[in-house]
């Protein structure tokens, strides 16, 4: 795993993301608090496994697929695995869960959308420890003549950003509007 500082834990986002997909569980209902208990740990420590050398808080987005949650037409086998080891069948987490569901988890941040074209929500945000950088950038030039640069500056963006700024990977659903005026 790499720091970025003391911060670049990954539990704090791994614990947002199973909690929230805990609730599922708990408010539909047929799931004791136990089997719920039960479920939230497994889940933790299946994320953190899986996730230990894909974690890099110095460049969030590297490995973000690899971490992504995604529940369609097909069961994510990591939440399957959890489900399975509180007895719930596949089919019951289909169920229990939306069945259209992508929850990214990712350093600093964990997002979710609910629907192929839902909205993308924040669950949880916390900021990187500075870094701290020298003030000015010497440039060497090819003449040997050493030059001060400009104060090197921060321009990455979120994940969630970057989805927003590119786009969907798939076209959206075509969609007729209809307005109701009085």
């Amino acid at each position: 795993m790499h720091t970025l500082c003391a911060r670049g834990t990954m539990k704090p986002e791994i614990t947002a993301a199973v909690g929230f997909l805990s609730r599922f569980l708990r408010v539909k209902g047929h799931v004791n608090d136990r089997q719920v208990q039960t479920f939230n740990q497994s889940l933790q420590d299946i994320l953190s496994e899986q996730y230990k050398h894909h974690w890099f808080p110095d460049r969030p987005c590297k490995g973000s697929g690899y971490r992504c949650i995604r529940i369609n037409h097909k069961m994510d086998p990591l939440v399957g695995q959890a489900g399975q080891r509180i007895g719930l069948t596949i089919q019951q987490l289909y169920q229990l869960l939306p069945s259209e569901l992508t929850l990214w988890v990712d350093p600093f941040e964990v997002s979710y959308r609910i629907g192929e074209d839902g909205s993308i929500c924040v669950l949880y945000e916390s900021q990187p420890c500075p870094v701290v950088m020298p003030a000015m950038v010497t440039v060497s030039s090819p003449s040997g003549n050493g030059m001060s640069g400009s104060p090197m500056v921060d321009s990455r963006i979120s994940c969630k950003e970057e989805m927003m700024v590119l786009g969907r990977a798939s076209p959206s659903k075509a969609y007729n509007m209809m307005t109701v005026s009085s």
